[in-house]
């Protein structure tokens, strides 16, 4: 075994200085560390695209059943009136949001 006094270190802590210093060294350590690090930000990326692409999603479809649902409803009642067809009374637009469950 290599003395401690040689590297200046206290007798108790020469294995942990030993082992830390060949686990700062070791290349593929780093190389773990660093391919874990890539893998964990393109996980993050993924997971905020994700939940930032369904909130666009929710947005686009409480935007179209609210706001645009009415206006063609009513331009395909005044296109059945110009035809003379017959159509059924226009169906109350019912928005159920999901998301936000009440027990």
């Amino acid at each position: 075994m290599i003395p401690a006094r040689r590297y200046n270190v206290p007798d108790g802590f020469w294995p942990l200085a030993l082992f830390s210093m060949h686990k700062i060294i070791d290349p593929y350590w780093w190389t773990f560390a660093m391919a874990s690090l890539v893998q964990f930000v393109i996980f993050l990326r993924w997971i905020y695209r994700r939940i930032r692409n369904d909130e666009l999603n929710r947005a686009f479809i409480q935007d179209m059943a609210t706001n645009h649902l009415p206006h063609i409803y009513e331009l395909l009642e005044k296109l059945c009136d110009q035809q003379g067809i017959e159509h059924s009374p226009q169906a109350p637009i019912r928005w159920v949001d999901l998301g936000h469950r009440r027990h």
